[in-house]
């Protein structure tokens, strides 16, 4: 699919079927996630794939947003092995997690896998949950799965701010 097709089409799935993704797909999603950039190429994001039914029985414990979906990606960032950014106030962690997730996301919906970004859990309480070594921060879930019938995007979907709205020019 050319990306701005992706972009356009993807959408946040509320409602999925209990079809699993192919093993050949779930990998190519993995391997995007894999291919992302991370700040001075340290790589600290871990990928968790939920698929067991006690996996998921803990994700629905933490979350009401698993919607159905037969494979969650925990997303998570070594905490001790980021980038400091000058002036000491961040680091990499959180930001290499998202353009990994992103990355993911992405490739899902280009292999005609549908998902929903979720970060609505206490990433502390899941982590422990799910036995994720200490130094390990979730940053957030993917669900992963096939849309079930009558599922779509929301009513809101394609309403967007006009591109003056969102970018500045200096």
């Amino acid at each position: 699919m050319e990306f701005k097709e992706v972009v356009k089409n993807r959408y946040s799935c509320k409602k999925y079927s209990d079809r699993q993704v192919e093993d050949e797909k779930l990998t190519a999603i993995l391997e995007a996630g894999r291919l992302a950039p991370t700040a001075k190429n340290l790589q600290e994001v871990r990928v968790y794939v939920l698929q067991s039914a006690e996996a998921l029985e803990k994700i629905d414990a933490a979350t009401p947003c698993r919607y159905g979906a037969p494979t969650v990606l925990a997303v998570a960032f070594d905490r001790e092995n980021v980038f400091t950014y000058p002036g000491g106030k961040r680091d990499s962690g959180a930001e290499d997690a998202a353009i990994v997730a992103t990355h993911l996301m992405l490739a899902a919906a280009d292999e005609g896998v549908d998902s929903c970004w979720l970060n609505f859990f206490d990433p502390d309480a899941l982590s422990a949950a799910l036995g994720l070594p200490e130094n390990e921060e979730i940053l957030m879930l993917l669900d992963l799965g096939y849309a079930a019938q009558g599922a779509g995007p929301l009513p809101n979907h394609t309403s967007r701010k006009a591109l003056f709205e969102t970018v500045i020019y200096r």
